[in-house]
């Protein structure tokens, strides 16, 4: 990836689309990282620009292999091997969660510099959570690949990719919304087995996925009202059209409304 400087405009969006073609995990989350940097410092967002890839999408490594859902196993945090398995999967939903981040910044055109930065800074934050759960893997003895997983988050962004409400409805404000809830619970469990270490990352992720489920839930926001969208039916609409699984409790309520759903939304739940 080239980097920004005098001298050098990078046009962030056309870097977004090539970090996401990037297969190897680790160049991609540091290059992600790279990003996220020259966004900071100021590098040139192109937003206008309809941009087409010319290479599948995303870019990912060759392993895992990818199963469905109902065909990954359920892990026990109470052995290495459980553990590593279960670490596996978050690992997984970050490196899915870094290419989402980047697509969103490539796809979708004409919307304000701001919204390309927030994503940027989105996958930046991905990279470096998959970062820290692979290299505690690593001390487990295992890596990246070394187990089944799914391709649940992805799917949806197939699913999404021509609809930018929706996409920002079901990717961030539902899917990602769902790890406020998973986390608390799963790190009582790891805290049981007497991993603290994962304990610690997953304080991480929490935190900053707080802020990225409230990206999503301000651009939804902006975009309803945009759009002259009522926004509690209009999501109620879009799980149904692209079948978005349902939630299911507990909820964390109290990240939840830290991320900015509102009241009516909370109640809904």
């Amino acid at each position: 990836m080239g980097r920004g400087g005098k001298g050098t405009i990078l046009k962030m969006r056309a870097e977004a689309l090539k970090v996401l073609c990037v297969a190897e995990p680790e160049s991609k989350a540091r290059q992600a990282r790279e990003l996220l940097a020259a966004s900071r410092g100021g590098a040139s967002i192109d937003p206008q620009v309809v941009l087409v890839p010319d290479s599948p999408l995303p870019g990912r490594p060759a392993r895992p292999a990818l199963v469905t859902a109902i065909q990954v196993p359920r892990r026990s945090p109470f052995t290495t091997a459980g553990r590593a398995a279960l670490l596996h999967a978050i690992c997984h939903i970050e490196f899915n969660a870094i290419n989402l981040a980047l697509d969103a910044t490539w796809r979708f055109a004409g919307m304000p510099e701001a919204f390309y930065r927030d994503w940027l800074q989105v996958a930046g934050e991905e990279a470096l959570h998959f970062t820290l759960l692979r290299e505690h893997l690593q001390r487990l003895g295992h890596d990246y690949g070394d187990f089944d997983a799914h391709d649940g988050l992805w799917s949806m962004a197939e699913k999404t990719k021509d609809d930018i409400v929706a996409r920002i409805a079901l990717v961030p404000r539902t899917l990602e919304a769902r790890g406020l809830d998973a986390t608390p619970p799963l790190q009582a469990k790891l805290r049981k087995a007497g991993d603290l270490r994962a304990v610690e990352i997953l304080d991480v992720i929490l935190r900053d996925e707080i802020g990225h489920v409230a990206i999503g839930n301000r651009w939804y926001a902006w975009l309803c009202r945009r759009e002259g969208l009522e926004p509690i039916s209009t999501y109620a609409e879009l799980t149904l059209k692209y079948q978005a699984p349902r939630l299911r409790a507990p909820f964390n309520l109290s990240a939840r409304e830290a991320a900015g759903f509102t009241p009516e939304e909370l109640a809904r739940l």
